[in-house]
């Protein structure tokens, strides 16, 4: 399973290059600097621009821009949860008002929108190949005073559309010393979020596998759905809660239990919140509560929390946390989970 999440994870990393496209977009800072490149998008306050003269993916800070213009379909996202799907151009601007971006969604109709209330801006394409975000994270680390070594590699990617997006996530870890059994964890995470007609408000599908030696667990199932809503949509910060109902399915390891699988029903309650700083520092943290209703009194959750600072380019250095925990496992078995890992990453796709 995780020479597979390799190969997959490089194939993504080599194909990065294939994303690329003219650069003629145009920027006009406040300061009158002209800028001509390509705009890779918006998040957390920050435009990426891929410029011929400079290596890698510059970032800019959007409140200092003054004037963009570009004929490349963007997906833009506003504050208050509106989605349009156009090119980009600015509006006439008078007597020191704010900046306004004009989207064109058809050749006949703009909508204008006020810069400020623009938090996210992804690249789209009429191309299957051209609409996905990504990155690759790995670590290791090895001492030789007890011959430990453990290593960490995930891996993230996301397909979004105007009123709906998917993802997937891998996380893998290994740890071995000298005199200690080998301990293994890998996780794999499926999502789906569509927008409701409602500003802000969303429906979203979620799976998650996985495998924990620590836990004995051989595989967990988790599907789960509900409804959610972004409490705050900035771009400083993305706050958003879920609530709906999961199914559960465990096979732990049969040498460890005699009993076979088990299957739980339960609520679900989830939260997340991603904190940005303008190209210094992203904090994103995801926690799950699923109180168990087919099984009174038992409460599982998890929790992954990843802070990320950059170095340069696409390249980023992170420190991650993973935990899982049961609290009524079966007799002798563990009920948590967790640890921490550090390493390098590397964004890809429209970032």
């Amino acid at each position: 399973m995780n020479v597979r999440a390799f190969i997959l994870c490089s194939a993504l990393f080599l194909a990065a290059p294939v994303f690329a496209r003219d650069k003629t977009d145009v920027l006009v800072m406040k300061n009158g600097d002209h800028l001509t490149g390509e705009v890779k998008g918006l998040d957390g306050g920050v435009l990426y621009v891929s410029m011929d003269y400079i290596l890698g993916t510059s970032s800019v800070q959007w409140s200092k821009v003054d004037h963009l213009e570009s004929k490349q379909l963007f997906l833009v996202k506003t504050e208050d949860g509106s989605v349009y799907t156009g090119t980009l151009s600015t509006a006439e601007n008078t007597g020191g008002r704010p900046v306004r971006i004009e989207v064109a969604e058809t050749p006949g109709q703009k909508v204008t929108i006020d810069r400020a209330q623009i938090v996210q801006m992804d690249e789209t394409s009429e191309k299957f190949w051209q609409r996905f975000n990504g990155s690759i994270n790995s670590g290791i680390s090895y001492s030789k005073g007890n011959q430990a070594t453990q290593y960490n590699l995930s891996s993230d990617v996301e397909y979004p559309r105007e009123r709906w997006s998917a993802g997937a996530n891998y996380n893998s870890s290994l740890a071995s010393s000298t005199g200690a059994n080998v301990s293994t964890r890998n996780s794999l995470g499926l999502n789906y979020l569509r927008l409701l007609r409602w500003n802000n408000w969303f429906y979203a599908g979620l799976g998650n596998f996985l495998q924990s030696s620590e836990q004995n667990i051989r595989l967990q199932s988790n599907l789960g759905a509900g409804i959610g809503r972004y409490l705050k949509n900035s771009n400083h910060a993305s706050i958003s809660v879920l609530g709906g109902f999961a199914w559960q399915n465990t096979n732990y390891h049969q040498s460890a239990v005699a009993q076979g699988p088990q299957n739980v029903a339960a609520a679900m309650i989830a939260a997340n919140a991603k904190l940005f700083r303008f190209n210094k520092t992203n904090l994103d943290v995801t926690a799950s509560v699923f109180p168990a209703v087919s099984a009174p009194g038992r409460v599982f959750a998890n929790t992954n929390a990843s802070y990320y600072i950059k170095i340069f380019s696409n390249l980023t250095w992170n420190i991650s946390f993973y935990g899982n925990w049961d609290n009524q496992p079966p007799a002798h078995f563990s009920g948590s989970d967790y640890g921490t890992s550090s390493g390098l990453g590397w964004t890809f796709g429209n970032r």
